[in-house]
């Protein structure tokens, strides 16, 4: 099962909704064991198809805040949402998609994702129509690796050190560059205070994206134009406090104060993305924006795409929910666009069907009125006073019947005729074994004396003379008639 991971832009809130575009996506494909498959740029349209899309929402696109839920479901929650994050957001709640952790907080409460509408249904439209079927979009701030907290023993060991005023030596320092430059997914280690913020945990992921039609080629497209740029591009900034999540457009001069202002006294843990798949030929370009953005936030510590997009895997807060839930069965316009062929040939096939079986039973219809016209015109040529014709067939063995018995000759269910055969069948029987023969309704019934012995080969004798004979297994009388 393999997984497609693309990172979205945000929206620009200056263009029109008519006036939407994707520019070329970031993306990581992985196969069923975890491996990467593909990782690269691409168009909507020129995506790779796999049996799962996950989408890394802009951090700017949402915002993401604790609030207390009423204990509904479904379409009662789903009312009762906007007027839960009302007085956080500035536009109508009635325009944006609000969507809920699962997962509740310690003290009991719910995290709210809302994001425009609008966006939100062009964007999972969007990739219903280019044939991801399976698509999950998850907040790209809960993807960012949270600080952990470092054991007490080691905050007591760092304390006395700093205390006693122990300088590193050259052999330390050089460990520890080594160290920095072999990981691969940092984990800074921040020291709990009591009582204090929670640390803010800031990535950068680059220039700004654009999804301007006039715009798309300045930046995400062509890098050269941010890094002429310099200090006033504007840097992507994604920021996560505790149970909350921003994203912010700055100027990457403003960037660090700008920072400073929202942590306040809380630490801060930067991180950079790096390793964005990009067009080819331009990597130098994007170690440029990378050291930009190093220069504006100093300190900040690399994050590659490959660890960003193998940690939306693990992230449960899928935004598609309410009217967006991913619905296999659901028949689009992608869908029918897909099964139209197989459905022409199956409507095909049904008319070749129904027209086939209607022409045949036309053609066996016409048959049988011909062969009852030829039964008709035999009977009414071999017996030319029959007034009305209802059963051709046995109106003519009525008729020779009746032919034969004027004639003389015995019928093969008379008397004689059955008698005759009868004694031509007995065989090992003896003759004086039957106690009594009774001739009615055109057959004969015979009965044997109790202490007569019938072998099974009776029946088989009587058949080939032209009879057929049962015995009665109550009584053991044996009933006898013409096999005709």
């Amino acid at each position: 099962m393999s997984t497609l991971i693309v990172l979205m832009p945000p929206r620009d809130p200056a263009v029109h909704s008519q006036e939407w575009q994707l520019p070329e996506l970031p993306f990581l494909l992985l196969d069923k064991s975890g491996r990467t498959q593909r990782a690269g740029r691409s168009a909507l349209g020129l995506l790779p198809r796999a049996s799962s899309t996950v989408l890394l929402i802009a951090a700017r696109d949402l915002l993401m805040m604790p609030a207390a839920v009423p204990p509904l479901k479904g379409p009662r929650l789903r009312q009762a949402l906007p007027n839960v994050v009302e007085d956080h957001l500035i536009q109508d709640p009635q325009t944006c998609h609000l969507a809920l952790d699962a997962k509740p907080l310690a003290d009991g409460r719910h995290v709210v994702a809302a994001i425009d509408r609008g966006w939100f249904r062009f964007v999972v439209e969007g990739f219903a129509a280019a044939g991801h079927r399976s698509v999950r979009a998850v907040p790209v701030t809960r993807c960012l690796p949270q600080p952990a907290a470092a054991p007490v023993a080691e905050v007591a060991a760092a304390a006395s050190v700093a205390a006693a005023g122990s300088a590193p030596t050259p052999a330390a320092d050089a460990a520890a560059a080594t160290e920095a430059a072999t990981a691969t997914t940092p984990t800074p280690t921040v020291v709990p205070t009591p009582g204090a913020a929670p640390p803010v945990v800031a990535c950068v992921f680059g220039p700004a994206m654009q999804t301007a039609p006039a715009l798309l080629g300045s930046d995400v497209l062509q890098p050269e134009a941010g890094a002429a740029a310099g200090a006033g591009e504007l840097l992507e900034l994604a920021i996560v406090r505790g149970a909350s999540a921003e994203g912010l457009a700055v100027p990457a001069a403003s960037a660090a104060a700008t920072l400073a202002a929202i942590a306040g006294d809380a630490p801060v843990v930067l991180y950079t993305l790096t390793g964005v798949p990009g067009v080819p030929g331009v990597r130098g370009v994007r170690g440029g924006h990378a050291a930009s953005a190093s220069a504006a936030l100093p300190g900040a510590e690399p994050l590659p795409f490959d660890t960003l997009a193998r940690n939306a895997l693990a992230c449960r807060f899928d935004l598609c929910q309410f009217e967006f839930v991913v619905q296999p069965w659901r028949l689009d316009r992608a869908t029918l666009r897909r099964l139209r062929l197989p459905i022409g040939l199956v409507a095909a096939s049904l008319a070749v069907a129904v027209i086939g079986s209607n022409v045949e039973w036309l053609m066996m219809a016409r048959q049988r009125d011909a062969i009852n016209a030829q039964m008709t015109e035999l009977l009414l040529n071999a017996f030319p006073k029959t007034t009305v014709v209802l059963d051709p067939p046995g109106q003519m063995a009525r008729q020779l019947q009746q032919l034969r018995v004027a004639a003389g000759e015995p019928s093969p269910d008379d008397f004689l005729p059955l008698a005759d055969g009868l004694a031509r069948s007995l065989g090992p029987v003896p003759t004086n074994a039957i106690a009594a023969i009774d001739y009615r309704n055109r057959q004969l019934e015979v009965t044997f004396k109790p202490d007569a012995t019938i072998d099974d080969d009776l029946g088989k004798r009587l058949a080939r003379n032209g009879l057929q004979g049962a015995a009665d297994a109550n009584t053991g009388k044996w009933t006898i008639r013409s096999a005709s």
